[in-house]
């Protein structure tokens, strides 16, 4: 293992990729802690310890605590990760955006833009709904979060908000133009791992005191290994459709005739199932804090909360929703067959063309079933085990599934660019001994 860290630094180009790259999550993280003028942070620090389990708790895991400490970073990255899905959805279903797929490095580009201008529009609303929210709040004591609340404080503070939105986007597209891994992905997943120690020095107090036992802790630890091992192999395994190309003559050389395979990942959707449903679930709660009325208040408290059957149910139909919904807008099975058509592919056995299409999305809703039932169990499992351990350690379904597809990218970026300057090097070797290398 040590020899393969030292191979890293090796290659000049990936150690200047990964240093950059810490000095950009260098910059994101001063950056969580920079606050935001004219808000009582202390204050709000208290008050955010109410908000366990709603939008704002989950939304502060996300960017790095950075809400909580009403900083200038408050809003993260995720704007941008919305805009980013809204565009990938629209992409697939609006007949302009989808000639600008069809047109390469330039529509993509341009596809980019639209991303960045509706990230400014997300992060207004948000920063804007943010704000208003802020100024109505107090602590238990009777403090104002917001001292001295009013236009000056709202038109500042949205600025300020909106522009470092637009600065972490700036950050997370450096990283992917000069860097190592995906920089939206990259932020998220520091953001994520903000509270760890917090956690772990909340589990290692409760030791101390006596209100959990080592059994709690090893059971808990025995529940986090299992679910992210079963993670990884859910996120890296496969189902290959065998497909073999028909020999074509072109000019006077025969092309054609090798077999090969589809690959149709079982965790296609990834994590925006659960994202989708938390959204969904949270929202009429969120709405319910924002304008308080006791007699929903005390409703959400007792029908409606995370953990209770209600709320699991739902949770569960929605993700099982969401799960083929994305499904079905990022996979095209009839495109697929098209293609594999075009090309003079086929499935052995299967029709060329409409049975094709029909073959994949059979194969397809048959393998996304049993990963939806998975989503579903690490979407809600993990609380119920903390809970019952007495555990105060998150590890939901959103935040595992980040941090296990994030890692699992960035080790497979890394295994290229040393594969890569091996095989470059054995060229240059075989160049230098006169041998072809053609």
């Amino acid at each position: 293992m040590m020899n393969s860290i030292l191979n890293i630094f090796k290659i000049q180009e990936l150690r200047e990729k990964i240093l950059f790259t810490l000095l950009i999550i260098l910059v994101f993280r001063i950056g969580t802690h920079i606050p935001v003028p004219g808000i009582n942070a202390s204050a709000l620090a208290q008050f955010f310890e109410s908000l366990r389990g709603t939008v704002f708790g989950i939304y502060d895991i996300f960017v790095g605590g950075a809400l909580s400490r009403a900083s200038i970073f408050a809003l993260g990255i995720m704007p941008y990760i919305s805009a980013s899905i809204i565009m990938q959805l629209l992409s697939n279903t609006l007949p302009n955006l989808q000639r600008l797929q069809r047109e390469g490095e330039h529509g993509r580009r341009t596809i980019n833009q639209y991303s960045r201008l509706l990230t400014i529009l997300i992060a207004t609303v948000q920063a804007f709904g943010i704000t208003s929210f802020l100024q109505t709040l107090k602590t238990q004591t009777g403090i104002p979060i917001v001292p001295n609340p009013g236009l000056l404080f709202t038109i500042t503070t949205v600025i300020t908000l909106v522009g470092g939105a637009i600065f972490v986007m700036w950050l997370g597209e450096q990283i992917d133009e000069r860097g190592i891994g995906r920089g939206s992905s990259m932020l998220i997943l520091i953001g994520s791992l903000d509270t760890f120690p917090a956690e772990i020095r909340a589990i290692s107090n409760l030791l101390l005191s006596g209100t959990i036992t080592w059994l709690n802790v090893i059971i808990f630890l025995a529940f986090f290994i299992v679910v992210t091992a079963a993670v990884v192999v859910v996120t890296e395994v496969q189902r290959r459709i065998p497909i073999h190309y028909a020999k074509r003559v072109v000019g006077k050389a025969v092309v054609g005739g090798q077999s090969t395979y589809l690959p149709l990942t079982v965790n296609i959707a990834g994590v925006i199932p659960i994202i989708f449903a938390q959204s969904v679930l949270i929202f009429p709660q969120t709405i319910s804090t924002v304008f308080p009325n006791p007699q929903i208040q005390a409703m959400f408290q007792t029908y409606f909360y995370p953990g209770s059957l209600l709320y699991d149910f739902l949770f569960a139909i929605l993700i099982l929703f969401f799960a083929y919904f994305y499904t079905s807008i990022v996979l095209n099975p009839k495109d697929m067959a098209d293609n594999l058509q075009r090309y003079g592919g086929f499935i052995p056995g299967i029709r060329p063309g409409e049975a094709t299409a029909q073959y994949i999305d059979s194969v397809m809703s048959k393998i996304l079933l049993p990963a939806s039932i998975f989503f579903i169990f690490i979407a809600i499992a993990p609380y119920h085990i903390s809970k019952m351990l007495n555990i105060p350690f998150y590890f939901g379904g959103t935040r595992i599934l980040i941090i296990v597809g994030v890692i699992l990218d960035l080790v497979n970026q890394i295994n290229s660019y040393l594969v890569m300057k091996q095989y470059d090097a054995l060229i240059k070797k075989g160049k230098i001994r006169g041998w072809r290398t053609s």
